[in-house]
């Protein structure tokens, strides 16, 4: 069996620290709840977990204009959250990952970046459904981490005939970059890579 290669250890050590979330032995709240906080700012992240659609909230703290919660209907329930400046401007961007009930587990992000330390703004994370290449073999089961300045989401591929608790594909595992878009913020493919 050949060496995994680096990409994919960095990606697993990353996957294991954000799941380290609840290691604390005390008995968690139903939902998902996380304090995230870096250069000078906190967010508040909470998601109930009732059934297949949840509702999200993000407490901003440290904000000058926006100090108002963010609430959104979410498909599916929060499995972890992680802050982190990508685009190493000063000001950090909450990453939230979301799965979908179901067997196909199909993960989605929620993500907000600071303007300026005065607000929160959206960020776009294009599906891989909408890609005729990305989408591949691809039938669900994502996990997303921040590495390496990076956001990186990756998933199994499966091969004609597969069921889905059992794909015999490789692993595709894409690198997104946080860029300025025309509307607000953007997570752009950078690079894709299987193994």
């Amino acid at each position: 069996m050949a060496p995994m290669p680096q990409h994919a250890r960095n990606f697993t050590l990353a996957l294991a620290l954000a799941a380290g979330l609840g290691a604390s032995g005390a008995q968690a709240a139903p939902g998902f709840q996380k304090r995230l906080e870096l250069q000078g700012f906190a967010f508040d992240v909470s998601a109930t977990a009732e059934g297949s659609i949840n509702t999200l909230t993000v407490t901003p703290h440290g904000l000058s204009q926006q100090k108002t919660p963010v609430t959104s209907e979410i498909d599916g329930t929060v499995t972890g959250a992680e802050i982190d400046d990508l685009d190493a401007n000063g000001f950090p961007e909450v990453y939230i990952y979301v799965t979908s009930a179901g067997s196909g587990s199909y993960g989605s992000l929620a993500a907000w970046a600071v303007n300026k330390g005065k607000s929160m703004t959206p960020i776009f994370l294009p599906p891989v459904a909408d890609s005729p290449t990305l989408s591949k073999g691809y039938m669900g089961h994502d996990e997303f981490a921040v590495v390496e300045g990076t956001l990186v989401q990756r998933f199994p591929l499966y091969r004609e005939g597969d069921a889905n608790a059992r794909p015999t594909g490789k692993t595709r595992q894409l690198q997104y970059k946080l860029k300025a878009g025309e509307a607000g913020w953007v997570l752009r493919l950078e690079r894709s890579v299987e193994y």
